[in-house]
C-alpha cells in the first residue's frame, strides 16, 4: 500500500496499526497499469490513497466481497472470482489467465469475521493459449489444507510471492508467519519465492528473519530471492514450458 511512516491503517472493527515504513514509491509513481489483482478489502492492501487516486475504470479482479464494496465506492470494471475460478485477460497476441487461489485469513469460525480472501494465479500466455510463465501470489492466507490442491493443479509454478508477517491481533494469527512460510514452500514447491508483507506494521508479528531461519532449516534457501523495498527482480521465461 501507499500509506507512509507514521500512518494509520484500518483494519476493521475500530483497530488500526501505525505504519512503520515508507512505501518504495508513491503511487503516482507507478507505470501504467493495465488491471489490477485484489486479495481482499483490508486497507494494508487498498489504502485510501488508492481508493482515490486509482482510475475508478480500471480492472479490478477480486473477491466477490471485496467487488461488491468496490462498487459502492465507485469503481466501474470490478471481477469477482470464486476459488479456482478463471478470467482470461487479453492485451494485442498476449493473453493472462487469473485464477483464484483458496485462502484462509483466520483459523476456524474466526474467518467469518474477516473480509473473504483470494490467492492468484496469473498465467501468462503468449501467444495465447501458450503458457509463458506461472506466478502465484499467496494473498494473506494461513498455512491450510487447500494449499496441497494448489499443487495438484500446477505442478510446475516459476514464480511466488509469500505474504508472511505472522499478523496477530488479540494474540490470534492471521498471516503465515516465517515456519508456516517454510512449511507452504514445501507443499507447493515453487521454483522461486519472494517474501513479501512483513516488518511494516506492528501488527506483523514474525520477522523476515524468522523466515531466512526457517527456509534455512528446511534447506529451501536456494529457492528465495529476497528484495529490499524499491529493489527489482528479472526473470526468465522457462524454454521448455509445456
Amino acid at each position: 500500500n501507499f500509506l507512509h511512516s507514521g500512518e494509520h491503517v484500518h483494519l476493521g472493527y475500530g483497530l488500526r496499526s501505525k505504519r512503520k515504513t515508507d512505501p518504495a514509491i508513491n503511487i503516482e509513481e507507478l507505470p501504467p497499469l493495465d488491471l489490477v489483482v485484489l486479495s481482499h478489502m483490508h486497507e494494508d492492501h487498498f489504502d485510501r490513497e488508492v481508493e482515490h487516486k486509482l482510475d475508478k475504470f480500471i480492472p479490478i479482479v477480486t473477491t466477490p466481497q471485496a467487488a461488491a464494496a468496490l462498487k459502492k465506492k465507485g469503481f466501474k470494471s470490478t471481477y469477482a472470482l470464486k476459488t479456482w475460478q478463471t478470467l482470461i485477460a487479453a492485451k494485442g497476441d498476449a493473453q493472462l489467465r487469473i485464477t483464484s487461489m483458496p485462502g484462509k485469513h483466520a483459523p476456524g469460525s474466526l474467518s467469518k469475521l474477516l473480509p473473504s480472501v483470494m490467492g492468484s494465479m496469473l498465467e501468462f500466455q503468449l501467444p495465447a493459449g501458450n503458457t509463458s510463465m506461472r506466478l502465484y501470489i499467496t494473498g494473506d492466507t494461513l498455512l491450510n489444507e487447500q494449499l496441497k490442491e494448489i499443487h495438484q493443479r500446477y505442478p510446475e509454478i516459476d514464480l511466488a510471492l509469500f505474504h508472511l508477517g505472522g499478523t496477530r491481533i488479540f494474540g490470534i494469527m492471521l498471516t503465515m508467519d516465517g515456519k508456516q512460510g517454510a512449511e507452504a514452500i514445501k507443499i507447493i514447491a515453487p521454483r522461486t519465492v519472494i517474501p513479501i508483507h512483513f516488518n511494516d506494521y506492528p501488527v506483523f508479528k514474525s520477522p523476515l528473519e524468522d523466515f531466512v531461519k526457517a527456509v534455512r532449516a528446511e534447506g529451501l534457501e536456494n529457492s528465495i530471492t529476497y528484495l529490499n523495498a524499491g529493489d527489482t527482480y528479472t526473470f526468465e521465461v522457462p524454454k521448455n514450458r509445456q
